[in-house]
């Protein structure tokens, strides 16, 4: 039985969205984009404006921002790698709301991320805390070319 394998991505300049589409090309995983209901503009993610939407979402740890569209047929896949920007240590709120949505009991989530700075230690812990019956693997910062290697040895492609 072959495994079927999806990359679920949050990306607020598209730097995730280029590391998860080279993974997806690279292994073969469906890819499916974290797309909130009601997008982001460049001042809702002025991270020094702290009136601003990304601030304020961080600043709540109850927020969960709406996905415009679910995921099809989530049951079908056995392996989520779940990417998205580090925001103030974490994962963005909205990877919170798309981890509530599902249940992952059994399958394999593997996190990873892109980050200017930031260690992606502290995020591991916070989406493992979502979703404590899932199968979690060690997650990953990811850019460039890397991204898709790293991908394929995970995943066993």
């Amino acid at each position: 039985m072959n495994k079927k394998i999806l990359i679920a991505y949050f990306s607020a300049s598209g730097v995730t969205a280029r590391a998860a589409k080279q993974m997806a090309a690279a292994t073969g995983a469906d890819l499916y984009e974290i797309r909130p209901k009601s997008p982001y503009t460049s001042a809702d993610l002025d991270w020094w404006d702290k009136s601003s939407r990304s601030s304020l979402e961080m600043e709540d740890p109850a927020c969960r921002p709406a996905i415009a569209a679910p995921v099809q047929n989530m049951d079908l896949y056995d392996t989520i790698l779940i990417g998205f920007p580090i925001w103030w240590y974490v994962e963005p709120r909205i990877v919170d709301t798309f981890l509530e949505s599902y249940d992952f009991s059994g399958k394999t989530l593997i996190p990873f991320a892109t980050s200017g700075g930031s260690g992606i230690g502290k995020a591991e812990k916070s989406v493992q805390a979502h979703c404590p019956k899932a199968n979690w693997k060690k997650g990953q910062l990811v850019s460039g070319q890397g991204a898709a290697d790293w991908a394929k040895r995970v995943c066993s492609c």
